[in-house]
């Protein structure tokens, strides 16, 4: 092993102990180190690091450039403390290029349209059903797309209606109820007798068409496949159709049902923010922040008091 994937390695491994998976940035961190010794490197070097993060990569989103940046700095201020000659990318390199995605808060109709567009655009019918069950689950669960592939069957409790998320963000888990019609699709899934089998059993609840555990790359591509289909365009430079939009769509529609019915928003966002996983209700606020409607409800619950004294 190289002195540089030995530091990759230990850095990796010191980041996963304060609770970090690192799954993406553990991949794309070992393509850039390839990258550096394919240029008979053995320091990191700022002209190298942007050099490989601005290299083109295909269909990726808006910042991507920046994202890949970013990872290299976390790993060069590592490697810094080891080695005096690394060079460290400065925060603002690619300043002006990296824009944070607005959410895209599908419509009920468009959800329906994704998962309809299914049959005629997935090769199989487990295919098929995987991506519908998918999605659905995504979108009435809020569950990230991580979350979700990671899912186990002994994960899901169909007695009490209960799913337990075992490898949230930072190692926390948590358990969900669902609906019993959300119950009852997930066991039709599990029991369909299509379902692939491998020669190595997994217990993944999500499986391929060769019986093994989602990959988030296939059920990104496949979801792009299934919004060309239904030709979703993208409502701005930054606000394109994603997998993880489902989840900003669960968290407003969440707070609008709260309004419509009158009770509580800080309590259900309180409840919200345990739901979705996040340690501070402050971090679901970003979840919330794209939505004209709930903004127009909120401004009229403020106004309700000033009204009545008049």
């Amino acid at each position: 092993m190289t002195p540089l994937r030995q530091a990759l390695a230990e850095d990796l491994a010191m980041r996963r102990a304060l609770g970090y998976r690192l799954a993406r940035a553990e991949k794309l961190l070992g393509q850039f180190v390839a990258y550096v010794e394919a240029r008979g490197e053995t320091h990191l070097r700022t002209e190298t690091a942007l050099a490989w993060a601005t290299r083109p990569t295909g269909d990726q989103p808006s910042g991507w450039a920046s994202q890949r940046l970013g990872l290299v700095r976390g790993f060069a201020t590592h490697l810094h403390t080891l080695d005096p000659a690394t060079e460290i990318p400065a925060p603002d390199l690619l300043a002006g290029r990296a824009r944070r995605a607005t959410p895209y808060l599908y419509t009920d109709d468009e959800i329906v349209a994704l998962m309809t567009a299914a049959p005629a655009a997935l090769r199989t019918a487990h295919r098929v059903a995987t991506d519908q069950t998918l999605i659905g689950l995504l979108a009435i669960t809020g569950l990230r797309v991580g979350e979700a592939i990671t899912l186990d069957r002994d994960d899901f409790d169909a007695n009490d209606g209960l799913l337990i998320v075992r490898h949230g963000k930072f190692g926390k888990s948590r358990a969900l109820p669902l609906h019993s019609t959300t119950v009852g699709v997930l066991e039709q899934y599990l029991h369909r007798a299509d379902r692939p089998r491998s020669l190595t059993p997994t217990p993944a609840l999500f499986v391929s068409c060769a019986g093994t555990r989602l990959f988030l790359c296939n059920v990104q591509h496949a979801f792009r496949v299934l919004v060309r289909r239904v030709g979703l365009r993208p409502r701005s430079a930054t606000c394109r159709p994603r997998l993880h939009d489902l989840r900003h769509r669960f968290a407003v529609c969440t707070l609008l049902d709260a309004y419509r019915a009158d009770h509580d928003p800080q309590t259900r966002l309180a409840r919200l923010a345990t739901y979705l996983g996040h340690a501070d209700p402050k971090d679901t606020y970003w979840y919330l922040s794209a939505a004209p409607e709930l903004l127009r409800l909120a401004s009229a619950r403020l106004e309700r008091p000033i009204g009545g004294t008049a």
